[in-house]
């Protein structure tokens, strides 16, 4: 049996794709990597049939010593500091890119398999091309997507020098049991604290399902050495239509057109936030006012992904928000 060692386990997309591993009993002795102040709630479903280590990413020498121990066959690693939170940059950097680096070289001297979960932040908030694509320009416009593109190029420099690996590149995830972007839409949407820029935008989102089977289908299926790809649903969907959609699923009619604001209140902002150097309020206002969306094509066609859209699944956010509240 080979030996799979997974890291991001306690994240939404890391838990999915293990949950997806043990429910198909695939042919692999699988360990897993959890930071060591985890609530041990985050990971008890996966106690019994994983060996579970307590290991900070951003622990180099712990890390390398840990994969010449155990000796995976492959590394899934999902785990990553993600952006806005409260770290130094030395800190994301090590986590993000250095973790990277130690098993990049690990793979080299061992000849094993590296599948990375990287990010379409590597294109910025806001790509310069729509719909960005493999050949679209990377923008480090904050830091966390900075890391993203800086453990791409190690990885992409590993793969010529011989490491078998790929690269998956997920839009921005929703599913049950996250509360980033998609849980925090939801939450605005029903509070009435959104505001609703006055112009056509799409953004394009991706179904936990769907970049779940994507991983699952690198584990089991010979790729094109360093395939990368970007994951989302199959089609973007109009910012608007999502909010009215979420607001007829809870209030029974759309979202109140008086938030309805002019372009020039969000670019305002925008510019504010940037003087301010905040990097979290800076992509918010861009998510929410500016067109995003990304080439999928070439991942439906080789994976035979499942085929989610938008609107309806996005309905499973509303409901897991209530449920996470207690009632409506």
């Amino acid at each position: 049996m080979k030996k799979l060692l997974i890291t991001g386990v306690t994240g939404l997309i890391g838990s999915s794709v293990l949950r997806e591993i043990l429910k198909r009993n695939l042919d692999f002795i699988v360990h897993a990597l959890v930071r060591p102040d985890t609530d041990s709630q985050r990971f008890q479903e996966f106690s019994a049939a994983v060996k579970l280590a307590g290991i900070d990413l951003g622990d180099l020498e712990q890390i390398r010593s840990y994969l010449l121990d155990f000796q995976p066959n492959v590394i899934l690693h999902i785990g990553a500091l993600r952006g806005g939170r409260k770290f130094s940059k030395e800190v994301y950097y090590q986590t993000n890119v250095l973790s990277t680096q130690v098993m990049i070289q690990y793979c080299l001297d061992q000849g094993a398999e590296l599948i990375f979960c990287s990010s379409v932040g590597v294109f910025g908030a806001i790509p310069n091309e729509l719909p960005a694509n493999n050949y679209t320009e990377k923008v480090g416009d904050n830091y966390y997507h900075y890391t993203k593109i800086e453990a791409e190029k190690l990885i992409n420099r590993a793969i010529l020098n011989g490491m078998k690996g790929a690269i998956l590149r997920p839009a921005i995830t929703y599913g049950r049991g996250d509360f980033g972007f998609p849980f925090q839409l939801v939450k605005m949407v029903h509070k009435h604290q959104l505001p609703l820029v006055r112009k056509r935008i799409w953004i394009h989102l991706c179904h936990i399902e769907t970049i779940t089977e994507a991983f699952i289908w690198l584990l089991l299926n010979e790729y094109p050495n360093g395939l990368t790809l970007c994951i989302a649903d199959r089609e973007p969907v109009q910012f608007r239509d999502l909010v009215n959609f979420v607001s007829r699923s809870i209030n029974n009619k759309n979202y109140p057109s008086i938030l309805n604001l002019d372009i020039k209140i969000f670019s305002f902002l925008e510019r504010v936030f940037t003087l301010l150097k905040n990097e979290l309020w800076i992509s918010r206002i861009q998510l929410i006012s500016k067109t995003w969306f990304y080439d999928v094509k070439k991942a439906y066609e080789l994976m035979n992904l499942p085929e989610h859209y938008t609107i309806p699944d996005f309905k499973m956010i509303v409901d897991a928000y209530f449920e996470h509240k207690g009632a409506r």
